[in-house]
């Protein structure tokens, strides 16, 4: 397909266009595209073809999404379609795709996150590695300076300190992969002291002391922090708290995916931020859109599994 160039015309949303420019120079990698059945999310994967980033292969009943796409004006003449007879079996074909070597990236279609996360996540046919699951929200909040990483707010419901460890890893990996240098990280909670009756405060001093250790690695660790001294430096200041991560933070690790989805969906609607979507800690990036983002958190979404691929090709990762 012809590279068609992706140009946002709110100039408020910078930072996604600054991560979608930066793959206009990269190769399109071929993507597993798992039961794209409605037009939101085969128009995604089309969107993102013409811009130059994927390679689809459409992974799903033949017959329906030809008549999706007939139903929606897509041409999908050029592209490869992969028949299997429902969603539970689309999920499992584009794993496969990806563990045969034939698919460098996977993205959710028109089938539901558990389902797909289903395969992802089968011991022997799966895509699991040393490390566990997690997702991260890649927020460009137009009222904001920075863009904001908000994990885990899809996938691990209650982690435990462990999990947590692996989350906050996988974030920091992806942050300095996307060339964004060493991300400052705030575990938040409530409080910013240590509280008894308060577990995720006590994970949060745990948490930090691991880094002192060498247990995570690639950034600077501060917690517990409420969320407004974890961004605003003024509210920092006034609690005074002396940190270098306080009132800066780059990478929001919030205690459940409670939480993590109530702040996303907050920053969202109320702030008019768009919420790029990406799935870590798997052999190959996942990415996890949503049917109510629109074409430049889809396009975003995609641009920041391209860059973490090409980073990986490079430099892997450590995994466990």
């Amino acid at each position: 397909m012809p590279r068609k160039a992706v140009v946002s015309p709110i100039r408020k949303h910078e930072k996604y266009e600054h991560l979608i420019a930066a793959t206009q120079a990269l190769v399109p990698l071929t993507t597993a595209v798992a039961h794209p059945c409605d037009e939101t999310s085969l128009r995604g994967a089309i969107d993102a073809a013409e811009a130059g980033m994927i390679v689809p292969l459409l992974v799903g009943p033949e017959q329906k999404i030809r008549a999706v796409a007939q139903s929606c004006g897509l041409d999908i003449s050029g592209v490869e379609l992969i028949d299997t007879p429902h969603s539970h079996a689309a999920a499992e074909r584009a794993v496969e795709l990806v563990r045969e070597g034939k698919a460098e990236l996977l993205m959710k279609g028109s089938l539901h996150s558990d389902e797909l996360l289903a395969a992802v996540t089968n011991r022997e046919k799966g895509l699991r590695t040393g490390r566990r699951i997690s997702h991260v929200f890649v927020m460009d909040v137009p009222t904001h300076a920075q863009t904001l990483f908000i994990t885990d707010a899809a996938v691990n419901i209650t982690p435990d300190l462990m999990a947590k460890r692996d989350i906050i890893q996988n974030a920091i990996d992806l942050f300095v992969a996307l060339g964004m240098g060493s991300p400052k990280v705030a575990i938040l909670s409530a409080v910013e002291t240590v509280n008894p009756s308060l577990p995720s405060t006590i994970d949060a001093a745990a948490l930090c002391k691991m880094a002192d250790r060498g247990q995570i690695t690639g950034g600077e660790l501060d917690g517990p922090l409420a969320f407004d001294n974890a961004i605003s430096l003024e509210a920092a200041r006034i609690k005074g708290i002396k940190s270098a991560v306080a009132g800066q933070a780059q990478i929001l690790v919030v205690p459940d995916l409670e939480a993590g989805n109530m702040l996303a969906k907050n920053l969202t609607f109320l702030s008019n931020a768009d919420a790029a979507g990406i799935v870590l800690g798997a052999r190959v990036p996942i990415i996890l859109t949503s049917r109510a983002d629109n074409l430049r958190t889809r396009m975003a979404s995609c641009a920041v599994a391209m860059l973490l691929a090409y980073s990986r090709r490079a430099h892997e990762p450590i995994r466990a």
